[in-house]
């Protein structure tokens, strides 16, 4: 097997909303076409996109952003929550983009994609979902082992225990391997761009505020009913923790102008397998009448 070598990361901007600092990249050429706004997944950052960015600025302006408390932007003590990140979405589109763009987003970033394009429809042309989070059903009791679960982990003691586990290199590349279909692309590059934020102050606060639910939103069909732009799901099938086909179906009950392709690729497909994701991505982008003609 050969090992995969990633492109050179772009150099890093910084943007400052509501007086933290967000980090973020952007790759342009003259003449290009519709921008594209890249939002990554739990734990990750805007370098989880490199591999991607570089297919894609051929034709569109591409912009990929840390959401507040991951990669290189700031990390305070906040209580993180969807609309939080929905709100830094909408106006990094209106305040560094400066037009509608479509927002990509995978996995936690696919959820918060589909937040901003439902309810800041102004700011959003398109949609491309890959191996999306979020729930369809409205909120449950948990169950008493649950709850006595979750009562652990919002001790202290067992919840930073719980993160320092997580976060050592060896622990990274194991999750990485299991989601993964293409193993030479889980390099020591990769696993270092997830480790090196977990250091950072205030990284332990953001893991124990997601890992009690205070991302919890609307669920995935409400969303969905209120969505008025076109939607791309890119689907990577052999994801363990997602079952592809299944959701799948669940979108299309909810959501009418759908494009939808399934891929042999992970949890990640972006960084994955991006020569499978690039093609359908650019081709939808260049043939639907949304992008063709805006007006």
């Amino acid at each position: 097997m050969t090992t995969t070598v990633s492109p050179p990361l772009p150099q890093a901007q910084i943007w400052t909303w509501q007086g933290y600092q967000i980090e973020y990249a952007c790759l342009t050429r003259t003449g290009s076409g519709i921008p594209l706004v890249l939002v990554h997944g739990f734990g990750a950052s805007w370098g989880h996109w490199r591999r991607l960015m570089p297919y894609l600025v051929q034709d569109h302006p591409v912009y990929a952003l840390d959401l507040l408390g991951f990669g290189g932007s700031e990390k305070p003590r906040l209580a993180y929550r969807t609309d939080l990140w929905q709100k830094q979405v909408a106006a990094f589109c209106q305040e560094v983009v400066g037009s509608p763009s479509v927002l990509v987003g995978n996995s936690l970033g696919g959820y918060v994609a589909l937040s901003v394009a439902a309810t800041h429809p102004q700011a959003v042309s398109g949609l491309v979902l890959l191996n999306s989070a979020g729930s369809f059903l409205q909120p449950q009791g948990r169950s008493w082992a649950r709850q006595i679960l979750g009562g652990l982990l919002r001790q202290p003691l067992c919840s930073s225990l719980l993160f320092l586990y997580l976060r050592q290199p060896q622990v990274i590349r194991r999750i990485l391997s299991r989601v993964y279909v293409n193993q030479a692309a889980v390099t020591p590059e990769l696993v270092e761009l997830i480790h090196r934020p977990s250091r950072d102050p205030g990284a332990r606060h953001v893991f124990i505020s997601l890992l009690q639910g205070q991302q919890q939103g609307r669920p995935v069909g409400d969303l969905l009913q209120t969505l008025s732009c076109p939607l791309l799901l890119l689907w990577g099938e052999r994801d363990p923790w997602c079952d592809a086909r299944q959701r799948s179906q669940l979108y299309h009950q909810n959501y009418g102008q759908i494009t939808e392709h399934f891929l042999p690729s992970g949890h990640c497909p972006h960084d994955d397998t991006p020569e499978l994701v690039a093609p359908p991505l650019l081709h939808w982008l260049a043939t639907h009448p949304r992008f063709r003609d805006p007006c």
